[in-house]
Formats: C-alpha cells, sequence, structure tokens
C-alpha cells in the first residue's frame, strides 16, 4: 500500500549550490583563472607543512579532545596575550573548531534561536545568513556605505530593538576589504554595552591590514571582553585554508556554549593539523610582516590591473579582496557580469548581490581575490585588459547563464 508522504518543512531548503561554487564551475569549464574563491595558491610555511607531516608520522590519528589539543589551546592563548594583550585560560576560554565556519555556526545556534535577531554588517560573508537560518534567528542588516563601505552609527543603533541579542562583526572586512576605523568599533562597542548585547567578532583576516592602525580586536574595548566571543582561523593567516582550523575564543560561559554545539556538528578537529597550527602560531613575526608585504604587492598589481581594464577598484585595507564597480564598463548587473566572465576573458569572479539580504542592493560591485601568485596575477590583468574591448554581459548570449 502506497502511503501520502506529508509535506516537509526543511530549513535551507530554497538554497542551492552557492555561488562560490557555480562560478568555481564555470572557471573549470572555459579554463579560467579563479580569482573568485579565497583560496591562496601558495603553500604556506615549510616548517608548519614539516609539522604536520611529523605529526602523522608520530601516529597522532585519533580524536583530539573536542575542546582542542592543549598545546593548541595555550598557542591560541598566547598569541592574543602577544599581540594584543588578552588574557585568556586556555583551559576555559579557547575552543578549537572545524575552521572558522564551524566556529560561526557553533556560536549561532548555541547563542540564539527562534525570536533572536542577529544584526550584521552588510555586505557579509554568505554563511551567515545560513548560519542565523539553521538557529531559527532572523538576521538583519545594516549596510556600509559604498565606495568605501563605512559604518553609519545611526544606522546601526536604529537596527537594534528588543529582540536583538547578537551584533555579528567582521573586520577586516569580507567580501569588502575594509578595515573598520577606531571610531567605528567605539560606537559598535558603546551599542553593544547600552542594550546588553552579545558580540560575535570575525576576526579571520586580522593579520592582513596593510595601511593604518594594525587590527583591533572588539575584545579590547571597554566593556566588552564580557561579552565578545572572538573568532580565529589559520587559513587566512598561514594559507592552509583546506586544514579547517579555527577557534573561538572569549568569556568562559560563552566559549563552553559553543563547545557544546560544536560536539555534535564535527565533535574534534583533524588531529595533525592541530599540532602544526600550533607550531603555526609561534612562527617569528617576520613570517606576519612578511606575509604583509606579498599580499600588498599582488593587491596593487590586481587593483592597477582592474582599473587598467576599465572597472572602478580602489586599493583594499584588509584581507586579501578587492571590490570593483562594473559601471564604468556600462555593465550594471554583477550577477550577469560574473557568469559572462569566464567565457569573456576567461577569469572567475563573485558577485556582490550574494552578499546582500535584498538583490538589489550591492548590484554594481563585484569581488576578486589577490591570494595568487604573481604570475597567475599577471595572466589573469592580461586577460582582463580584453573587457576593454568587449560588449557588456547583457548584450551577450553565453553558455549556461542560469546557475
Amino acid at each position: 500500500m502506497t502511503g501520502r508522504v506529508r509535506p516537509r518543512r526543511v530549513r535551507l531548503a530554497d538554497t542551492g549550490p552557492t555561488v562560490f561554487t557555480e562560478m568555481s564551475e564555470r572557471a573549470a569549464r572555459y579554463g579560467a583563472i579563479n580569482l573568485g574563491q579565497g583560496f591562496p595558491d601558495t603553500p604556506g610555511p615549510a616548517p608548519v607543512v614539516e609539522s604536520a607531516i611529523a605529526a602523522l608520522r608520530a601516529g597522532h590519528h585519533q580524536y583530539p579532545p573536542v575542546p582542542g589539543l592543549p598545546q593548541l589551546r595555550r598557542a591560541v592563548a598566547d598569541h592574543q596575550r602577544t599581540w594584543y594583550g588578552i588574557d585568556l585560560d586556555p583551559a576555559r576560554e579557547v575552543v578549537v573548531t572545524t575552521g572558522a565556519s564551524e566556529a560561526l555556526a557553533a556560536a549561532l545556534l548555541a547563542l540564539t534561536g527562534p525570536g533572536d535577531e542577529v544584526v550584521v554588517l552588510e555586505p557579509y560573508y554568505d554563511a551567515y545568513a545560513a548560519c542565523v537560518a539553521l538557529a531559527g534567528a532572523t538576521l538583519v542588516p545594516v549596510r556600509l556605505d559604498a565606495p568605501a563601505f563605512t559604518l553609519d552609527p545611526a544606522a546601526l543603533r536604529r537596527a537594534v530593538t528588543p529582540r536583538t541579542k547578537v551584533l555579528l562583526v567582521n573586520t577586516p572586512h569580507n567580501p569588502t576589504g575594509s578595515v573598520l576605523p577606531p571610531a567605528s568599533l567605539r560606537q559598535i562597542a558603546e551599542t553593544a554595552v547600552a542594550h546588553d548585547l552579545l558580540v560575535i567578532s570575525d576576526e579571520v583576516y586580522e593579520h592582513l591590514v596593510y595601511e593604518g592602525p594594525p587590527h583591533q580586536p572588539l575584545a579590547t574595548l571597554p566593556g566588552m571582553a564580557e561579552r565578545t566571543l572572538t573568532i580565529g582561523s589559520a587559513g587566512k593567516t598561514f594559507s592552509f585554508t583546506g586544514w579547517k582550523v579555527g577557534w573561538a575564543t572569549g568569556p568562559r560561559d560563552l566559549v563552553e556554549a559553543v563547545t557544546a554545539v560544536k560536539q555534535y556538528l564535527s565533535f574534534a578537529s583533524a588531529t595533525p593539523f592541530q599540532y602544526a597550527v600550533a607550531d603555526a602560531l609561534r612562527l617569528p613575526a617576520a613570517h606576519f610582516t612578511g606575509l604583509l608585504d606579498s599580499l600588498r604587492r599582488r593587491r596593487d598589481l590586481l587593483v592597477d590591473g582592474l582599473n587598467d581594464a576599465g572597472l572602478l577598484a580602489h586599493a583594499p585595507r584588509g584581507t586579501y579582496f578587492v571590490t570593483a564597480d562594473i559601471r564604468p564598463l556600462g555593465e550594471r548587473d554583477g550577477l550577469e557580469f560574473c557568469r559572462s566572465l569566464p567565457a569573456r576573458c576567461g577569469v572567475a569572479a563573485i558577485p556582490h548581490q550574494v552578499f546582500h539580504t535584498d538583490p538589489d542592493a550591492g548590484r554594481p560591485y563585484v569581488r576578486f581575490t589577490f591570494c595568487k601568485q604573481e604570475a597567475v596575477l599577471d595572466e589573469a590583468v592580461r586577460r582582463l585588459s580584453r573587457l576593454r574591448h568587449s560588449r557588456p554581459a547583457s548584450t551577450l548570449r553565453t553558455k549556461g547563464t542560469n546557475p
């Protein structure tokens, strides 16, 4: 007997493959250089690779403790003290996660739920909206003002309601590459304290600030240490995005809440890589300055190339992303532009629309990454120069326009 299957309500049911997957597939289809997805093509520090190999050869193949290896938690705590003067108890105020993405998901699942609102700075990394939806909470965007992507403190205050539970902040900021100045950080802190809000501070690009004041964690501001959960990652700083080693630090109650959820997501994270990342966090300062100098050169190469190709791009202060305005090319729709780009000139990028709640917002902006070898960027710039002589995407019929 065949029974009827009742309709099921599935969270994220309307969410297909991410735009990163789509654009990476298009890059492969057309042999394009992928400047969309932010993964470096450099090998990372050789001593850290050797640390991972040594851990594998030593037989470290089994589950680590759920909160992470003690030596890695100590290294994270030491890192926060050395760079920012933050004192943490590595046994109670640090948890290791499977990348920053798990830290973010576990934090939102642990700290928010139906009826709660999460205020985020828009444009935002697309996982923010997905994780808020999984928690059953409501995402409330506060748009950063283009083209400098600055924060309007009045807009932030207006976004807070009695239902607001969490401010989710990201600086240095993906996708724009902007870095919130000290005045904006103070305004965020004052709003959080005034309304007794929790803050999740995504600081995975903390070591990628090229000019101006260095990175300042929100947790260092008055009234913030007791309410801020800070998320970090080895992937961006050491070019090991595939290792998926991240962490969350902060007050014991918040870290314990994240750990309680994390144990039912991944349980624990890759043991050999945890040994290696503990060593990576103790690399001399020359590693961090050398990485910055290298990325600054690559940033300038790509920014100059984008402007020469007819787009309008400004050098970002942080991250390894550049936002470009496509309107000088006669383009109006970033998604259409990015879908056509691999076929038109052999380069892939990401449209800003996917980083906004309102699909019309961010329409003329596109994100490129420069965390590639200089030779790769040189070739990408050469290919992008074809845009000066090509018709706008709206006039072209390209293969596979729909996702």
